[in-house]
């Protein structure tokens, strides 16, 4: 019960950050947007090449995966360059200064160096997931739980980047450590966003369930007010993720909880082991 606790008051913490500061928000629209242009750009130019016969029957062609290895990267590459900007933004302002689009954007771009490798290796993951998912259910399974691990492994490598300013190899040793020696046994933020980006979308689902059922004009009308709905629920929930991204960055490094967070447990939740080094017991307030 205590864990479920953490989970909320981390979700309402990173709400009032947000809240306070509507600017993070813009960088879960802009991946959006970017991630949007990347699939038009990919398509389009696989369509006007000509090299996808599917609708033939027939397989893409070889440089089809050329270009589609390219939207892999491409996503990459917006994903991972708007998170570092959101982490910029979000550390900006738990540092008790005040944020901007354009100062997170410059401290993205003082990073392009570190931020495009890491892109490609993020890129190449999820090739090779995507690649063992096509081997039956059991490709499935060790894709997922390959990615999962993946996912927590990596959670903590773009603040590193960020903040830090050392390369993919380091930050990824750094956030492996990090993950391992401080919050590996219970990720109890993620899982509470997760069950909070769930549930945000229950209603979404529900009214594009009531359109289906009264046919096309409400079809039209609610799945149109339900799709709104998801899509403003994901932007919110991704500004979240980056902000408790950021401030458990800064509690793993220093043992110091932000002040926006003040209150919240986070030793509780994520348990540090004994002998850590460098670490505090005292929240900052």
């Amino acid at each position: 019960m205590g864990r479920i606790q953490t989970s909320w008051e981390i979700a309402k913490r990173s709400w009032a950050v947000l809240r306070s500061d509507k600017s993070l928000a813009w960088f879960p629209v802009l991946s959006f947007l970017g991630s949007v242009a990347v699939f038009a750009v990919v398509g389009g130019a696989i369509w006007a090449a000509g090299i996808d016969d599917s609708a033939n029957g027939d397989a893409l062609r070889p440089i089809g995966w050329v270009f589609i290895a390219i939207g892999y990267l491409g996503l990459a590459f917006v994903q991972t360059y708007f998170l570092a900007a959101l982490v910029a933004g979000a550390d900006e302002r738990l540092r008790g200064g005040n944020s901007t689009v354009r100062g997170a954007l410059d401290v993205a771009n003082s990073r392009l160096h570190r931020l495009m490798p890491w892109a490609a290796v993020s890129a190449t993951v999820s090739i090779v997931l995507s690649l063992l998912e096509r081997y039956g259910i059991v490709g499935r399974i060790v894709a997922s739980l390959v990615g999962l691990a993946w996912n927590l492994v990596t959670f903590l490598t773009v603040p590193i980047l960020v903040i830090e300013d050392v390369g993919i190899g380091q930050a990824f040793r750094r956030s492996k450590d990090l993950f391992r020696q401080t919050w590996g046994e219970n990720v109890v933020g993620q899982a509470g966003l997760g069950v909070l980006g769930f549930a945000v979308t229950l209603p979404a689902i529900a009214l594009i369930a009531v359109g289906v059922a009264l046919g096309t004009v409400g079809m039209v009308v609610f799945g149109a007010i339900g799709i709104a709905w998801i899509i403003v629920s994901a932007t919110v929930l991704a500004a979240l993720n980056g902000i408790y991204r950021t401030a458990l960055y800064r509690f793993a490094t220093s043992g110091q909880v932000p002040a926006d967070f003040s209150g919240t447990d986070f030793h509780g939740a994520f348990r540090p082991r004994r002998g850590l080094r460098g670490r505090g017991d005292t929240d900052a307030g």
